[in-house]
């Protein structure tokens, strides 16, 4: 049971053309809605957001607040870009502090932040594990999670972070205008910044040499399209060594396509005689990436002479 209008996820949501109640929307009255299915009645008021991870369709709703600042969190398969946002919500609802500037202001995401948290949680009787690959299909694309946090105590700043699968970048590296890249390209598009990860595992791993070349070509295409957006290359799973060559390797074809790029390794064990339970690196990184701000873009000066005093207004001389 599903609202056939395109951008509409009734009954998840609320309708998408402004209806209270469902039997109000003539698309909804049209759905065939077999006893087994309905979950709810039909005369139930909805939020606007299901709480799970966020697709264009939703940042509308998102943005009605002020515009977010949108983090694209890039990197092959398996690199670490799942378990990354998966430990800084869980560190976050342990109150692992961000020091005194930052304190968190609520999600509109948060069965989505769950849904990814959840296989990393130490339940009884069962290990921890890691999150499953995010998948490549599904009706709203890109999985964005949101994050609001309250700055120095008085504004409030929003926050995406793309949950993409790796395999959107590995084939936008490869060819830019290719047809299953499309999420990839709105990632690049629309982000004011971004992660991009190495994979220590398989950067000293039997592959390392595809790994190190994957990599690297994602870096050249990043670099041609960041149009002066910061980037922060994060070395996850840093737990395992990589050999100095290796590591020289990545970060000279890194910095050769972004030069100003920050660096940080992180890693979900922590160092002999840290604090055990936070990880490495993890709240340094999330921290780096709240401080980053939307690029606004200055209008260009009018170069308009005229002696008419309506057409003055921001004129050069």
């Amino acid at each position: 049971m599903k609202c056939p209008h395109e951008n509409c996820f009734a009954p998840d949501t609320t309708c998408a053309l402004g209806n209270l109640f469902f039997k109000d929307c003539a698309r909804w009255n049209g759905v065939e809605k077999p006893d087994a299915e309905i979950s709810r009645s039909d005369d139930e008021i909805v939020l606007p957001w299901s709480g799970s991870a966020l697709g264009r369709s939703d940042i509308a709703f998102v943005t009605g607040r002020r515009s977010p600042t949108t983090i694209g969190v890039f990197g092959p398969e398996n690199a670490g870009k799942t378990s990354l946002l998966a430990a800084w919500y869980l560190l976050i609802g342990r109150g692992a502090t961000l020091s005194d500037r930052y304190k968190f202001a609520g999600s509109f995401t948060l069965p989505g932040w769950e849904a990814v948290a959840r296989t990393m949680q130490w339940m009884p009787g069962a290990p921890p594990e890691f999150p499953a690959h995010t998948s490549t299909r599904g009706s709203r694309e890109q999985g964005l999670l949101h994050l609001a946090f309250c700055e120095d105590r008085s504004r409030l700043r929003d926050y995406l972070f793309a949950d993409a699968p790796g395999l959107w970048f590995q084939r936008w590296a490869i060819n830019e205008e290719a047809p299953d890249a499309r999420g990839a390209r709105w990632i690049v598009k629309n982000a004011d910044a971004f992660i991009l990860t190495a994979d220590c595992a398989a950067l000293s791993g039997p592959d390392r040499g595809s790994a190190r070349a994957a990599l690297q070509l994602l870096a050249r295409r990043l670099g041609a399209n960041r149009r002066g957006r910061p980037v922060a290359l994060v070395w996850t799973k840093s737990d395992i060594q990589v050999t100095p060559a290796m590591q020289a390797a990545v970060r000279d074809a890194v910095r050769s396509q972004i030069p100003n790029c920050e660096e940080f390794a992180i890693s979900m064990q922590a160092r002999p005689g840290d604090t055990a339970g936070v990880g490495m690196g993890l709240t340094d990184l999330l921290r780096h990436t709240l401080q980053i701000r939307r690029l606004t873009q200055a209008l260009p000066p009018s170069g308009a002479k005229t002696h008419d005093p309506l057409f003055l207004f921001g004129t050069r001389s």
